[in-house]
């Protein structure tokens, strides 16, 4: 990208203006007078725009779960010409059927770098997923690394919300609803069927061209949502303040712009002879978030034992079954250890869910770092009941370690839980990247045992 489009895209990420309150009824304008007041289809809406509403969800679903928003803008979504079949490239949806569901412990480095230029969509890089996206079931787990930002091109999901993870370089989202900046430490969430942007913010040292990296949860099933206190109370884990959805800014732009939509796991593409970025005012919940990790409010043990990482979950996506989740995002963020007689690293472990881990920075208290080892970027899967836990070296250093009050605040490593296997595709099983030495992190571990 030009030097002055990418100067322009980093001053429209300064000084953005936000909503905050995840799930609230949010509602914006970018231009005085664009929203409606007392009736979402007036005969006309006002400044001569379109009324329009995007459901997230059935009509007819309960209030607490209806998810849905209604768009002012310059043309309707209707007004476009046919799609046609486009390359999907490395993207790949549920169902997984190139590889059997493996039980092995597995690992991967970081996604390599694009040698030639690539965007967001193109740079979609998928390594497995469960479920059936035409059945809105499951989730699948993407990486991304790319080296342009996304010029007269906009994408769209059908299949599902997108969580956005960054790892490097930052991101300026520009969507149906607004502008969202989110850096690495943040996440940014896209609600099925909003159509967005993706423009990089920061430039490689080496080679000064625009440059980022990440992971992406595409969940099929019900909307993610905060989970549930319980005996915590009223307060704690992910505060939903601190959610901050955009306000309204759109793009007038008429010539051609390409639209990508993702639909039941290919990908469509049309021209249209306008931007679709085009709405001057909206109101409802089905809207896009970003959230800074940091900002998570622990809750952990002050006695003894190392908690579930359940008491880590910052969003979930509920089944039909109380309490088993189509997926939840837990994020192992800064914290305090002070456990008496305790093994504080993750404990050993064989679990009915599965888990997909990624580090966004610094190191992870279960795992080595360093080359070989759990490095940001790179990420790791233990399918459902495979054992795993704390390598060799931790479990030694965790067993001798004096037990003093102890702050985690060097790492910044997530979760992706699923209820069901994690089945990979073809280019993550046979990826040159993939660790194949991961095992061998558990050799050594010594018999102790004296009767």
């Amino acid at each position: 990208m030009a030097g002055t489009e990418n100067e322009r895209t980093r001053k429209a990420a300064e000084g953005l203006a936000y909503s905050s309150g995840f799930g609230n009824e949010h509602s914006s304008e970018a231009v005085p007078g664009a929203l409606p007041v007392g009736r979402n289809s007036p005969q006309r809406a006002p400044l001569g725009l379109y009324a329009e509403q995007l459901s997230g969800s059935a009509f007819t679903e309960p209030r607490s779960h209806n998810r849905r928003s209604w768009l002012y803008r310059i043309r309707p979504s209707a007004a476009h010409p046919p799609f046609a079949r486009a390359n999907r490239g490395e993207i790949r949806s549920a169902p997984f059927t190139e590889c059997l569901p493996d039980p092995n412990r597995l690992r991967w480095d970081p996604l390599p770098a694009p040698a030639d230029p690539t965007d967001f969509v193109d740079g979609l890089w998928t390594l497995g997923g469960n479920g059936d996206a035409t059945q809105r079931t499951g989730m699948a787990v993407h990486l991304y690394h790319v080296n342009a930002s996304m010029e007269r091109r906009v994408f769209g999901n059908a299949d599902g919300e997108l969580l956005i993870v960054p790892e490097h370089g930052g991101l300026l989202l520009r969507t149906e609803f607004g502008l969202l900046r989110v850096e690495p430490g943040h996440v940014a969430l896209i609600p099925r069927g909003v159509r967005f942007r993706v423009e990089l913010l920061d430039d490689a040292p080496d080679t000064g061209r625009p440059t980022a990296r990440g992971y992406v949860c595409e969940n099929y099933g019900r909307p993610f949502e905060l989970p549930a206190l319980g005996p915590i109370g009223a307060n704690g884990l992910a505060n939903p303040r601190d959610f901050l959805a955009p306000t309204a800014a759109y793009e007038d732009v008429e010539g051609p712009v390409e639209v990508v939509n993702k639909f039941c796991g290919q990908l469509w593409t049309a021209t249209y002879d306008h931007s679709p970025l085009d709405v001057v005012a909206w109101h409802g919940n089905h809207v896009p978030y970003v959230y800074d990790l940091r900002r998570f409010n622990v809750i952990g043990s002050i006695s003894y034992d190392h908690p579930d990482p359940s008491i880590f979950t910052v969003l979930t996506s509920p089944s039909d079954t109380p309490g088993l989740a189509g997926v939840d995002f837990v994020v192992f963020a800064p914290r305090w250890l002070v456990g008496e007689d305790t093994f504080r690293p993750p404990y050993f472990h064989r679990n009915v869910m599965t888990e997909y881990m990624g580090l966004i920075e610094g190191a992870y208290d279960a795992k080595t770092a360093g080359p070989g080892g759990f490095v940001p970027g790179g990420g790791s899967l233990h399918n459902m009941m495979s054992a795993h836990g704390p390598d060799r070296e931790t479990f030694d250093r965790a067993s001798a370690a004096e037990l003093a009050p102890q702050k985690i605040d060097d790492g910044l490593a997530f979760m992706f839980e699923t209820r069901w296997p994690l089945t990979l595709t073809e280019q993550a099983r046979d990826a040159g990247h993939r660790q194949r030495g991961y095992d061998d992190v558990w050799q050594g571990l010594q018999r102790h045992f004296r009767p």
